[in-house]
């Protein structure tokens, strides 16, 4: 005998239906979300990897930068003019270059002259190069006299800062930042040719970068052509260049094949006779920042 039809029974088998369809779907999100999730997982763990290769390639490139500086034989001692050197290195290309400390404006040392003409030459009008300069000298000399100390500290707060100068030799490169008039573009512009470890009064010729070498006081534009010159000569004859440094800035960049990069900045300063260690270490900055 048939059962007679039950409309309950039959909307209760459809609930019960859409509550298995729901729940299906609903744990198909929750394995895709899982799944994206270890996607996601894998790939910053495969970058974080090949960004540590890159670094460490770009750290093999400036002990090969130092090494390179010093080479015994001088026909394969690396010229400190900021040409680059290439090494291939556990996968990655590395692209080399030092600079000779020597070769830049040292902002506790140089003369006024000097640091005016680094200011103009990296765009800088007169007037604007000139009272910079001022700035500068004020920032690292002590004051003559006591009420030149609230002087300064008064011109600096009208500006709106609350510090003065510091009325003493820089302590680094980047408080050159914040002497009054010194904006960040051209901080940028000459970060790579000054310097505070070289107690030159001027630049020397033989491994001063553009700026710096333009900074240069009695320096022609046909001087420049000049030392360039002799500088490409040296490139097939290192023995043709003068260096009488020992500290020096090495840059290393290294790229992988996938494009991962790394760049490493170093200033370090020869040791002779100091033992184990060659060299120490006066200042290390990573990534493309001066």
């Amino acid at each position: 005998m048939r059962r007679p039809f039950s409309i309950a029974a039959s909307r209760q088998r459809g609930v019960a239906l859409l509550l298995v369809l729901w729940a299906c779907t609903l744990l198909a999100i929750l394995l895709g979300g899982y799944a994206a999730l270890a996607r996601t997982e894998g790939l910053q763990t495969r970058y974080q990897f090949a960004q540590t290769q890159a670094h460490y390639a770009a750290e093999a490139g400036i002990m090969r930068g130092f090494y390179g500086l010093q080479d015994p034989l001088t026909k394969n001692r690396w010229i400190e003019d900021g040409r680059a050197y290439p090494l291939a290195f556990d996968n990655a290309t590395v692209s080399i270059s030092a600079v000779g400390e020597n070769g830049k404006v040292d902002i506790n040392a140089a003369t006024p002259d000097v640091l005016q003409a680094l200011f103009q030459a990296a765009g800088m009008p007169p007037v604007q190069a000139k009272s910079l300069t001022d700035n500068v000298v004020d920032w690292r000399s002590a004051p003559l006299i006591s009420t030149d100390t609230e002087k300064r500290r008064a011109m600096y707060q009208a500006a709106g800062r609350d510090y003065g100068p510091r009325n003493g030799p820089f302590v680094s490169v980047e408080e050159l930042q914040m002497v009054l008039g010194m904006t960040p573009a051209l901080y940028r512009a000459i970060a790579p040719d000054i310097t505070i470890w070289s107690g030159n009064a001027a630049p020397d010729p033989n491994t001063a970068p553009p700026l710096a070498l333009a900074a240069i006081p009695g320096m022609t534009p046909q001087q420049e052509a000049t030392v360039y010159a002799a500088r490409q000569r040296g490139g097939t004859d290192p023995s043709l260049v003068l260096s009488t440094g020992t500290t020096h800035s090495i840059r290393s960049e290294a790229v992988l094949a996938d494009g991962t990069r790394a760049v490493v900045h170093a200033t370090m300063r020869l040791q002779p006779g100091a033992g184990a260690l060659p060299y120490v270490v006066l200042r290390w900055q990573e990534g493309d920042g001066e």
